[in-house]
């Protein structure tokens, strides 16, 4: 029998106010909740959507079947709440951001809804931490450093008016995102 994933622990990483950033595997990370950069379909793919189903085992994916069957799926800027399945967050909250053709296609209206969403799910569910990925900064080619700006924003905007989550975790695969969700942290 495999030995099981060791938990990453954000409480060390750094702290803007009720935000945290931290560098690793959301996969791993012991929040109650990480979000899935996930497409219309639900079905899992590539990237962080197909590593959260993987490591989240069939009952992610069920439940997904069953939000499907309810209500066809997800649409962009949207959010929906399943199991964690096997992950150490006990929820993921799937949501499905923009394709980036430019910025003038509500691209920017359509992130900030998928922040929004999420965090309201969160708040529902009055969970402790959420932590983020860079919704839509991979094979949707949303710029980065303009993706950073919204989620911080927007969660910033949420935290300062809600008392649940009780922290946000916006997490981060590279060094270039790090300096990213850094600049828009501090600024």
């Amino acid at each position: 029998m495999p030995s099981p994933t060791p938990l990453a622990y954000w409480r060390d990483a750094p702290a803007f106010g009720r935000i945290r950033l931290y560098q690793g595997d959301i996969t791993k990370l012991d929040t109650e909740a990480i979000v899935n950069a996930a497409n219309t379909s639900l079905l899992g793919g590539g990237g962080v959507d197909g590593a959260i189903h993987r490591a989240g085992g069939p009952a992610i994916l069920e439940a997904c079947r069953q939000i499907r069957a309810r209500q066809g799926g997800c649409q962009p800027g949207a959010a929906v709440l399943t199991t964690g399945g096997r992950l150490p967050a006990r929820y993921v909250i799937h949501t499905v951001g923009p394709v980036w053709q430019g910025g003038h296609k509500q691209e920017p209206e359509l992130l900030a809804c998928c922040y929004r969403h999420s965090l309201a799910l969160a708040e529902q569910q009055q969970v402790a931490s959420v932590a983020f990925p860079g919704i839509s900064t991979g094979i949707y080619g949303y710029p980065k450093a303009e993706a950073a700006a919204i989620a911080v924003r927007e969660a910033r905007a949420f935290l300062g008016e809600h008392a649940f989550p009780g922290t946000v975790v916006f997490v981060v695969f590279d060094e270039e995102a790090r300096r990213f969700y850094e600049q828009a942290l501090q600024a």
